[in-house]
């Protein structure tokens, strides 16, 4: 239980930093293809902080206003169905069209139901970001950032990925809370409901887990 608190609570600041990139995401700007990717990290997340500390609703855990904000603001800025298929791991590639569409809505869900209480701690954070070590040939990176305010500052890091043609620019697809990636941490939860009851048995697991969420107050 201790272990499933701390990781509740590392990953409950993970939303809040998840939420804090994403805030102007449907509103950037042409050029934002060719932004390097901490300046951007940066960007989004000063701005989507400043967007979170004026609405108290979205502080007081709104959930109907979370979920539009992530929809609208965060999604095009995450490859989210990468991070889903790395939760899932292999049996991500022999899941249905209709069953991988699911487990990205219900993992979606459960991120965003689980950790939506973490938006109440937000108050006097802000984000330094680390210098970046990358060449311009870089098709992947890590962007490490510091989240600092009241208590000891939390490490953050983005791994992103440059995606090419229309749309193109950096992506992020897994994220790194005081040492633990995000994806790994719940593709180990993922592959014990797999191997005992298959892609819909953990499709079953997620859907029960959110309902079961609904119905806290976070």
């Amino acid at each position: 239980m201790k272990g499933n608190q701390m990781q509740r609570r590392f990953f409950g600041r993970v939303l809040a930093a998840f939420l804090a990139f994403g805030a102007l995401g449907a509103a950037l700007p042409a050029r934002a293809a060719d932004e390097a990717p901490d300046a951007m990290i940066k960007r989004l997340s000063e701005d989507t902080l400043s967007a979170i500390k004026s609405d108290k609703s979205i502080q007081s855990g709104d959930l109907s206003k979370i979920i539009a904000l992530v929809d609208s603001k965060i999604m095009p800025n995450v490859n989210f169905q990468r991070m889903t298929a790395a939760a899932v791991g292999p049996a991500w590639r022999q899941a249905t069209p209709e069953q991988q569409k699911r487990l990205q809505e219900e993992f979606k869900t459960l991120l965003v139901r689980t950790y939506s209480g973490a938006l109440s701690q937000v108050n006097d954070q802000t984000i330094s970001v680390k210098p970046l070590r990358a060449s311009p040939d870089d098709k992947e990176l890590v962007v490490r950032t510091e989240i600092r305010g009241r208590g000891d500052p939390i490490e953050l890091d983005y791994r992103l990925e440059k995606t090419p043609g229309e749309g193109s620019g950096w992506k992020i697809y897994n994220l790194n809370v005081l040492g633990v990636w995000l994806v790994e941490t719940y593709r180990s939860q993922f592959a014990q409901e797999i191997n005992a009851k298959g892609v819909d048995g953990l499709i079953a697991s997620l859907t029960e887990r959110n309902k079961t969420n609904a119905g806290k107050k976070s």
